[in-house]
């Protein structure tokens, strides 16, 4: 079924009729955006079955990445904590025409059964909070959260970068807040 409109604003768990595998290759100015939105809905197990999705390939990275690696922020954590995902293959600029200026990536994303159990919502915003200031400690990015009393209670060192954290610990963050 083709369905014309914005791919932010379809209502994509009202026209899953069955089983869902969404492939596409995403406009880069949306692409994590929709992402987000699929890997977040309010039930999981999700209405969706497995994702293969184009993005730039530093996008791409950063949905693989684990904690210690460059490439790690909150995408990584949150596709870490509700998906298994992989690189499947790149594809140059001179695939398309006219070529872009950066290579693309294809990834392959399925749905963890049983994710750790937390809150979206809140998991985003001690993400947000721990990358967005990425170069500082915990103790002080957190500190609009609890700060240094939420790294106790939850028995994480406020020395520690958020680039250091599993997705278990942020999930646990999270659980505390």
């Amino acid at each position: 079924d083709i369905i014309e409109g914005d791919a932010l604003k379809v209502d994509f768990e009202a026209l899953a009729g069955g089983p869902v595998r969404i492939i596409a290759n995403l406009p880069y100015n949306v692409g994590t955006q929709l992402l987000v939105n699929w890997l977040l809905p309010g039930l999981w197990p999700p209405f969706w079955q497995s994702m293969t999705l184009m993005f730039q390939r530093e996008v791409g990275l950063r949905i693989v990445a684990g904690a210690d690696d460059d490439h790690y922020g909150r995408l990584g954590v949150l596709c870490g904590w509700r998906t298994k995902a992989r690189l499947a293959f790149d594809v140059p600029p001179q695939a398309f025409t006219p070529p872009p200026k950066v290579t693309s990536t294809v990834v392959h994303l399925e749905p963890v059964e049983a994710p750790i159990p937390c809150s979206p919502a809140v998991l985003e915003k001690v993400t947000q909070a721990a990358f967005g200031q990425r170069r500082k400690m915990l103790r002080q990015s957190l500190k609009p959260l609890g700060g240094e009393a939420l790294l106790a209670k939850a028995g994480i060192d406020p020395q520690r970068r958020a680039e250091t954290l599993t997705v278990e610990e942020f999930c646990r963050l999270a659980n505390c807040l």
